[in-house]
């Protein structure tokens, strides 16, 4: 019996111990996979500093195109109006007849006062006849010079009453839309048709405040006038360069802004009067601080930068924007061109991280730009 027990003890023991082992294997192997490294993969991270360069701005302001020289073209007098030797559309040169009204009533007092003027002219003759002949005094003949004078003043101003029936074109120009036909009854001041000079197209577009204040100081800076670009309505720019011609004298109280005038030569007349356009105004932003748009980053509408100091530690700094482009920020404040911030790798580092990096010169930062800031 106490063999039998010891047996009994022996092979439960055994099963224990076989029973701890396959429960122990799979922990050891747990334990090796876990204490095996897991391999991190980060972007190295690449530092520039910013340059000073002269940079090229271009703003844009939509615009309204005038001709230089757009008059309506009104009857000096009244009457029916004659045939119409013109077209809509056509061209005209100075002088060419454009309108002719017949004025009865003008051809008719034109014929009373020449009637009148010849009559006292008679009366002259012969007071001078009779003074003469010592039958009347000198103050009768004087008399009758002044009459005739007012007479032929009254002759005068009929006849110039009466060329009003014929209007020609003050400049050289284009005929738009014909309100009257041929037949029609037109009165004193009545518009019969306008006329357009577009030799020159006159741009005009509002610009805010703070850029007139460095328009200005460009302007002074560089000494010349400022050379602008047309951009049409179907994306296309004009092949005529513009020029800075003209600054209103008052602000708009009400949006800011300061009407300007570009002059636009039209050589080929493909501008009209009333048309639309996009006036491109470009500068030269002298020995602005410049840095890639990818090297910062936004916190709250507050723009950011990391700085790398002599330490190798990176600090974050708030910077102040001048202008933007598409790729580019021209800082007004928080950098300067000795400057050490990370281009490369800005959402890999934190505030106070003490960083190991590749050092890219701002030229080759600067030489392709793709992308916006991060």
């Amino acid at each position: 019996m106490k063999t039998m027990t010891r047996k009994f003890i022996r092979a439960a023991s055994s099963a224990a111990v076989v029973s701890t082992l396959l429960f122990t294997l799979p922990a050891c192997d747990q334990r090796t996979e876990a204490s095996e490294p897991h391999e991190e993969h980060h972007h190295k991270i690449v530092v520039t500093s910013p340059k000073v360069m002269d940079v090229v701005l271009t703003e844009q302001y939509v615009s309204q195109i005038h001709s230089q020289r757009h008059i309506e073209v009104r009857a000096l007098a009244g009457g029916y109006l004659e045939a119409i030797p013109l077209k809509e559309g056509q061209s005209v040169k100075q002088g060419d007849l454009m309108f002719r009204i017949v004025p009865v009533l003008y051809q008719a007092k034109l014929d009373s006062e020449m009637a009148e003027a010849e009559l006292m002219r008679i009366k002259l003759t012969n007071a001078e006849q009779l003074y003469e002949k010592n039958v009347v005094a000198k103050p009768e003949v004087d008399m009758a010079k002044a009459e005739l004078a007012k007479a032929e003043a009254r002759v005068n101003r009929t006849r110039a009453e009466l060329n009003f029936a014929s209007i020609k074109a003050p400049f050289d120009g284009i005929i738009d839309r014909l309100h009257m036909q041929q037949g029609s009854l037109v009165g004193e001041g009545d518009m019969l048709t306008t006329l357009s000079d577009n030799t020159v197209m006159w741009v005009y577009f509002n610009v805010p405040e703070a850029r007139y204040l460095e328009y200005v100081a460009d302007e002074k800076h560089d000494g010349e006038t400022q050379r602008v670009e047309l951009v049409l309505a179907d994306g296309s720019t004009f092949p005529q360069e513009g020029k800075i011609a003209a600054i209103a004298a008052n602000f708009n109280n009400k949006t800011g802004n300061i009407p300007f005038r570009a002059d636009v030569p039209n050589p080929d007349g493909v501008l009209r009067h009333g048309q639309t356009g996009n006036i491109l105004l470009k500068r030269t932003a002298h020995d602005a601080i410049v840095i890639p748009q990818r090297s910062t980053f936004e916190v709250l509408d507050k723009r950011y930068v990391f700085v790398v100091g002599d330490d190798d530690v990176v600090h974050q700094r708030e910077i102040a924007i001048r202008h933007e482009t598409d790729d580019i920020f021209l800082i007004k404040d928080g950098l300067s061109a000795s400057d050490r911030i990370i281009l490369e790798g800005v959402q890999q580092v934190r505030d106070g991280d003490k960083v190991e990096f590749d050092v890219l010169e701002p030229d080759k930062a600067l030489s392709n730009l793709k992308f916006h800031a991060e």
